[in-house]
């Protein structure tokens, strides 16, 4: 309904293969078979064709399908800049976000926000559920020196915010620039929502590393600590990323014991062994734990990541010791280095939890006021 508004317009779109319809058409298409306009494609990470590795640089070039020009966000520039919206009424932003900070999608919606702001182009979002719900909120917002690409606005690291409530709240509390927005709400969502209570459509992944909707969920429980080349998370074990945590030599029976004698609710552990294939430790053989969500509800995914770290604290204290790329990621996927300087003292998992969570309630209250869905 909301694409019927855009007849008329020139219109950019912001997107990958996450853009379905309910019946799985691809939003450009269906766009073009409402008679819409649509003048360029600006693609994320990974890509509009969403086939770029993480982390990898995306160039611009034209589309082989549409043969429409494609901006890459996350290339020379992630903010789209005035000549790539020239001509253009509305940038349309259509994508599958997985709830966590640190996924870079969240700050792409920020720079096209920026860019469009600057530009005097419309934005009209695409709202999408949370697939980790709309009630959790984990972690405290980013400090000041720890902005990044990966953590670039002072939220929660589990916001509970779809990508629409974010835009609403990034503009509201000036984080970013103020283009006229206008958000169109998924019908029949609300906050207790879980990917498949809304059941729509079928996960279409986000990623290459987020191939089914439980994953977004597990990158939540162990991809802080992936940031680490000591652990092997399951990257590079199909279907199993970001469910395993481990490492050459690690006594997987013990460990799954030890994490068992946590009660932490909503999880199970059993011992695993694996090969990953690319990732921290491509090649050897790691062992471990096999992480099973038992009850998404109720668990406290983010957590997880700091159990993991307190439990495995012998791999991965001198990786943290040393001032280098992976401690540099650790620190801004927290958002902070109080966690990792807490760590460093000794302090256990219960404690780095609660340091990790300092000021998540303040946060909780600040996004009263820009949620959608009751």
């Amino acid at each position: 309904g909301g694409a019927r508004a855009l007849r008329g317009q020139k219109v950019g779109v912001v997107t990958n293969p996450t853009g379905v319809t309910a019946g799985g058409t691809p939003n450009i298409e269906a766009l073009h078979r409402m008679g819409v306009e649509v003048r360029a494609l600006f693609g994320p990470e990974h890509g509009v064709r969403g086939d770029v590795p993480a982390g990898k640089y995306v160039a611009s070039y034209r589309d082989k399908k549409t043969g429409l020009p494609v901006y890459s966000l996350y290339g020379k520039t992630r903010v789209p800049t005035p000549s790539m919206l020239k001509g253009l009424d509305v940038l349309l932003f259509d994508l599958q976000d997985i709830g966590s900070r640190s996924y870079t999608y969240l700050s792409t919606l920020g720079a096209a926000l920026d860019g469009a702001s600057r530009a005097g182009v419309k934005v009209v979002i695409l709202d999408r559920p949370n697939p980790c719900g709309g009630l959790r909120v984990e972690g405290g917002p980013v400090r000041a020196g720890f902005f990044s690409f990966v953590s670039k606005y002072p939220t929660a690291y589990l916001h509970g915010l779809t990508l629409g409530e974010a835009a609403k709240m990034m503009v509201g509390e000036g984080w970013t620039g103020k283009p006229t927005l206008e958000v169109v709400p998924c019908a029949g969502l609300t906050r207790e929502m879980v990917w498949p209570d809304f059941g729509r459509t079928k996960w279409v992944p986000t990623s290459p590393n987020v191939p089914k909707w439980q994953t977004a969920l597990l990158y939540a429980a162990t991809g802080i600590l992936g940031e680490l080349e000591s652990v092997s998370i399951g990257i590079g074990v199909p279907g199993s990323q970001f469910a395993l945590c481990g490492a050459p030599g690690v006594d997987g029976p013990r460990l799954s014991e030890a994490l068992s004698a946590r009660n932490l609710r909503g999880w199970r552990f059993a011992p695993e062994i694996w090969t990953p294939t690319r990732g921290a430790h491509a090649g050897k053989t790691c062992s471990g734990v096999r992480l099973i969500l038992t009850d998404p509800a109720r668990a406290e995914l983010t957590r997880l990541n700091f159990d993991l770290l307190d439990l495995l604290r012998g791999k991965c204290a001198a990786e943290l010791s040393r001032k280098g790329e992976t401690t540099r990621m650790f620190d801004l996927s927290c958002g902070t280095d109080a966690t990792r300087k807490r760590f460093q003292a000794g302090a256990n998992s219960t404690e780095l939890w609660a340091s990790f969570q300092s000021g998540v309630a303040g946060f909780a209250n600040r996004r009263s006021k820009y949620l959608l869905y009751s």
